[in-house]
């Protein structure tokens, strides 16, 4: 089978033996080229992006391809620093790209997400809160913009899960992620960004390696050696906010959580309402 024989855009689903194909030809290509080969390749394109360094260069790239630019789905936690909300103007202008913001469910503000899901919901249960800030909205995103491929700004270097990243995965919902900057170290993105003048979040100009919410994230540390350290510095062994993970296994996790509040909330009443004997 050759790379050559796949239609434009590829018919859905793949095979294994077809992504094994694809992804033998894309680990030749340079990040420019697989860009360009996936915006007439892959369907229903859009990029998913919290603006991180890598996922700048990407946009900075296809900004450059002649193509049109996909749009931008930007998921707003609500729990964002100023900085980065800055951050999201200043692309807009800079290269006019429609950006979608999708936000947890039937929230607007944090007021709004707090007394749904009650305060500090990352510290009670990190998993729930990462499917109600970030997956919940993602897959919905997904559906309501018919997204079929989305591109990503991960990178092997940024290790943990990613160490052994390919440049086109399908997650178990079918979605294809495409991972231009795959084979890219921190090095080389942070050197394109400062050749090119691409806009970057303030806060990596004090002390910040990796920024995400502004609870869970801080300077890295005198000795941090990681790309992303300081996110989920108390949270050992985490490395991921979910976007990432198996889908099913956080939905299934996040409905048994729904039903068991409620069955607390009864019986808390009720110990309340019983006078003692």
């Amino acid at each position: 089978m050759s790379v050559d024989q796949f239609s434009t855009p590829l018919e859905l689903p793949l095979s294994e033996e077809s992504l094994a194909v694809i992804n033998a030809h894309l680990s030749q290509l340079s990040p420019q080229d697989i860009l360009i080969w996936a915006l007439t390749h892959l369907p229903a394109l859009y990029q998913t992006t919290a603006f991180g360094l890598t996922g700048l260069v990407a946009l900075d790239m296809l900004s450059k391809s002649g193509h049109p630019i996909p749009k931008l789905i930007f998921l707003d936690t609500l729990y964002h620093f100023a900085e980065t909300y800055e951050l999201v103007q200043e692309v807009r202008e800079r290269y006019a790209v429609d950006i979608k913001v999708y936000k947890p469910e039937g929230c607007k503000t944090i007021g709004d997400f707090e007394k749904k899901h009650g305060e500090e919901l990352w510290q009670k249960d990190e998993d729930i809160y990462d499917f109600a800030v970030k997956v919940e909205p993602a897959q919905r995103a997904y559906q309501e913009l018919g997204v079929h491929s989305v591109i990503t700004g991960r990178r092997r270097s940024q290790g943990g899960d990613r160490a052994s990243l390919q440049p086109l995965e399908v997650d178990e919902t079918g979605l294809l992620k495409l991972n231009p900057l795959f084979a890219w170290s921190f090095a080389q993105v942070d050197a394109y960004i400062r050749e090119n003048n691409v806009p970057r979040n303030k806060l990596l100009d004090q002390g910040y390696r990796s920024v995400g919410d502004w609870h869970s994230t801080q300077p890295s540390r005198e000795g941090d050696t990681g790309e992303r350290a300081g996110r989920w510095a108390d949270k050992e062994g985490k490395t991921e906010c979910g976007l990432h993970k198996n889908f099913s296994e956080m939905k299934s996790r996040a409905k048994l959580e729904e039903q068991r509040i409620p069955a607390e909330e009864v019986t808390t009443a009720s110990e309340v309402a019983t006078p003692p004997a």
